[in-house]
């Protein structure tokens, strides 16, 4: 085999390939012995048809078709590595020249991983907001935490901000009652803002036994996005009744005597939070200072695909469990079908370039990935998708997306290489020291995992890219 490597531009290559016949022998073989399997000729045992009599009966060129649709997988795939490419999905080949007996000669044309300059990024310096955790931060976290352990007494007066309403509601478009529109014993909290607009105003002032109408936008559905008439009816009208912050709470929310250890508990707890909060706005920053030092030329099918990717799970996934649609989601968004394009464009070429350019640095700085660490990120990614371990595992091994995890991690890490090499300081001007958790563990690898690959289940209908296989 004689193979040449013509560069179309910077994502994408022509392979010219030249093949002796004597290298189809092995295909053409196996050609003559699968149609012999499915050749029934008097006189003949199934299976044991000779080859001239074939070529008779099928035909020459069907056995020579069915011989190069067996080799060029292989005869592809041994020029590539020749060539030492990265491959982006399937190529477009072209049978050039077919000489029974004589030569097989194609061309395939695919995108392929673009060449990288990656610059001294060591220069980096981004700023992060100071690990600063207030009094009032403390306050706030206990209130939250009696809001947890408050209780509900129902009264006899009017609704008011902050009582717990059970309502029943329908909701009614052009006059209609929507089938999904009905709801019976609804506990609201009146100014949570949780349910729908306009309902706060309507229900405040009302006791038990009265009645409202009032206008919303329906925010899921089979109406979603369209305006709704909407009749409430109060059941009940219940005050919520915090504890008292004193020692007894703490004894009842935590495993603390006293309100003061469970002050500083939450103190400490706010400042952990600050801190991942402040790793992970490191990591942003600085994967967007090195986006902007690297040039990455994208593959134009590549993005079209990943845009298209995208637009799938988020309608067919995200939306699709909301009971929303594609123009529901737009109006709720305020935003154009041409503003939503380019957003998600923009996101794509981002997802993609992030990819090359931590690939890139991985490669270069030899970054493997443990099994140790790969179970790591697969227990975190099976959290996050509400899937068990062993589900997760299964779904991404039946899917074939193991290198898709293992990529994942690689660009974490590679993430966290530049990290550890570029000054980090907060808003006050001091340094900023991320421990090995914070930048090698779940930030690094959620802030470098891209929207094509949130789960198994929304991968199904991608290629994985790089592994390509040729059409003849």
């Amino acid at each position: 085999m004689k193979s040449a490597v013509e560069t179309l531009n910077p994502t994408r290559v022509r392979l010219t390939v030249e093949v002796p016949f004597e290298e189809l022998k092995p295909s053409l073989d196996a050609a003559y012995k699968k149609i012999n399997q499915q050749l029934s000729i008097p006189g003949f045992r199934k299976g044991k048809v000779p080859a001239r009599v074939i070529d008779q009966r099928v035909g020459r060129g069907a056995v020579l078709e069915e011989a190069v649709n067996d080799a060029l997988p292989k005869i592809y795939q041994d020029a590539v590595n020749e060539g030492e490419l990265s491959p982006l999905g399937q190529p477009e080949v072209d049978i050039t020249e077919l000489k029974d007996g004589e030569l097989l000669a194609f061309t395939a044309e695919v995108d392929i991983r673009p060449e990288l300059e990656i610059p001294d990024y060591s220069g980096i310096e981004v700023t992060v907001d100071a690990v600063e955790v207030s009094d009032e931060d403390v306050a706030e976290a206990l209130d939250q935490l009696r809001e947890r352990f408050a209780t509900n007494s129902v009264v006899e007066r009017a609704a008011a901000d902050g009582d717990v309403v059970k309502l029943d509601l329908e909701a009614r478009v052009d006059g209609e009652l929507l089938d999904d529109g009905v709801a019976k014993g609804v506990d609201y909290t009146i100014g949570s803002g949780r349910l729908l607009d306009g309902i706060d105003e309507a229900v405040t002032g009302l006791e038990a036994g009265a009645e409202a109408t009032f206008a919303s936008e329906l925010k899921g559905g089979s109406a979603a996005g369209r305006e709704a008439e909407v009749s409430v009816r109060i059941e009940t009208v219940s005050a919520r009744e915090l504890p008292e912050l004193d020692d007894e709470f703490a004894q009842l929310a935590s495993q603390f005597d006293t309100l003061d250890e469970l002050r500083e508990d939450s103190r400490e707890r706010l400042a952990r939070q600050k801190q991942y909060e402040q790793a992970t706005s490191a990591q942003e920053k600085v994967l967007e200072e090195l986006l902007e030092l690297v040039e990455v030329p994208i593959p134009e099918k590549l993005l079209q695909d990943e845009v298209e990717t995208r637009r799938h799970n988020l309608v067919n996934h995200q939306l699709g469990q909301l009971g929303m649609d594609l123009d529901a989601y737009l109006k709720m968004q305020e935003k154009t079908a041409e503003e939503f394009d380019a957003e998600l464009k923009e996101q794509a070429e981002k997802g993609i370039r992030t990819q090359f350019v931590l690939d890139e640095i991985a490669k270069r700085e030899q970054l493997s990935v443990s099994q140790e660490e790969l179970t790591e990120h697969l227990m975190r990614r099976a959290q996050s998708s509400g899937m068990s371990p062993d589900q997760f595992a299964k779904a991404v091994v039946e899917g074939g997306q193991v290198p898709m995890l293992v990529g994942e991690v690689s660009r974490g890490k590679a993430l966290a290489t530049v990290v550890e090499s570029v000054k980090v300081v907060d808003t006050n001007g001091e340094p900023v020291e991320l421990d090995d958790e914070d930048e090698t563990g779940e930030t690094v690898e959620a802030t470098t995992e891209t929207e094509s690959t949130e789960a198994p289940a929304a991968e199904g209908d991608k290629d994985e890219a790089g592994e390509a296989k040729p059409n003849s």
